[in-house]
């Protein structure tokens, strides 16, 4: 059976936390990747970040629906989601857009099970560490490719 080290990309493109927004973009397109591991200074996984991560800086922001009763004001949308929302259309750099919470594999982990994980959690790109290291990236490319084997 096939492993995420037989099929994983070795080259793997990354972004700092600090990587500017137009910066990222620019690496996106030179790169011709739909989602970067985010690094910091010690080559550390810190986060994902993504095309749409990226594209949604230009949606419209939604101001959240309140009802004034009084001297309240009743939020009748979670006012965490609409500050979340702010932050990404205002931020910067690539540490104010990413996900933090990065689904990975090791090396030794089959390819059904890789894809598992892609489809489960609606994911286009899985690192591979080894010992907390970053070894490789399986894409969902990498196991189209490994079927027509």
């Amino acid at each position: 059976m096939l492993t995420a080290a037989d099929i994983m990309t070795k080259e793997i493109h990354t972004v700092h936390p600090d990587t500017e927004i137009t910066a990222l973009a620019k690496k996106f397109v030179e790169y011709n990747v739909n989602a970067m591991p985010v690094v910091d200074d010690a080559g550390k996984l810190v986060g994902m970040v993504t095309q749409t991560d990226l594209v949604e800086q230009d949606k419209p922001l939604h101001i959240p629906t309140v009802i004034s009763l009084f001297d309240w004001v009743i939020y009748l949308e979670s006012p965490k989601k609409f500050t979340e929302e702010v932050r990404k259309v205002t931020a910067r750099r690539v540490e104010e857009i990413c996900g933090r919470d990065v689904v990975t594999c090791a090396p030794e982990d089959s390819v059904p099970t890789i894809a598992s994980l892609m489809v489960d959690n609606k994911i286009h790109l899985v690192p591979v560490l080894s010992d907390g290291r970053m070894v490789g990236v399986v894409s969902r490319l990498d196991i189209i490719r490994s079927m027509s084997e």
